[in-house]
C-alpha cells in the first residue's frame, strides 16, 4: 500500500443520504443502486462513482450526511430533479486498494496522516471512488482531507 499526498478537485453530480455512522456500510450501497438508476439523467459524466462523507468528528458524533454519484467533466447548467451538483477542491491523503479492504486501508490512512504530521481537516469530506476490476472485484481510492 502506498500513502500519498495530492491535491484534487472533485466535481460530482449526486444523491444525498444520511444517517447512523454506523450504518453507513449497507446504507450507502444501497442509495448508490437508487442513484445509478438514474444515471442517464446525468449530463457529461465521466462513469467514475464517487461518494463524498461528512467526517466523524468525535464519539459523539453519531449521524452524518453524505452524497453518492458521479464525477461529471465539467460543471453543469442542468442538474436532474433531487440531485445535488457539488465541488470541491482540498488537499488530500490518499491511499487505494480493494473494496472488501476498505476498513485496513482506512486505518492504513489515518496511521499515515498521524506518521506524517498531518492534521486531519474536519471540514471536508472524506471521498471515495470506485473502480471496477477485471475479476469483478472493485477498487477504492480513498481521499482523507488534510491541512497543510
Amino acid at each position: 500500500m502506498e500513502c500519498r499526498k495530492v491535491n484534487e478537485i472533485f466535481r460530482v453530480v449526486g444523491i444525498k443520504g444520511s444517517g447512523v455512522y454506523a450504518n453507513l456500510d449497507t446504507e450507502v450501497p444501497k442509495l448508490a443502486r437508487e442513484f445509478l438508476t438514474r444515471l442517464d439523467e446525468v449530463e457529461n459524466h465521466s462513469g467514475t462513482e464517487i461518494a463524498l462523507f461528512e467526517p466523524k468528528r468525535d464519539a459523539k458524533h453519531l449521524e452524518g450526511h453524505y452524497y453518492v454519484g458521479i464525477i461529471v467533466n465539467e460543471p453543469l447548467k442542468n442538474i436532474p430533479v433531487g440531485m445535488d451538483y457539488i465541488e470541491t477542491s482540498q488537499t488530500y491523503l490518499t491511499t487505494k486498494g480493494k473494496i472488501i479492504n476498505i476498513d485496513n486501508l482506512y486505518r492504513y490512512l489515518l496511521k499515515g496522516a498521524y506518521d506524517k504530521g498531518y492534521k486531519r481537516n474536519l471540514e471536508s469530506y472524506i471521498v471515495e471512488t470506485y473502480h471496477p476490476m477485471d475479476n469483478s472485484d472493485e477498487e477504492v481510492v480513498i481521499y482523507l482531507p488534510i491541512h497543510l
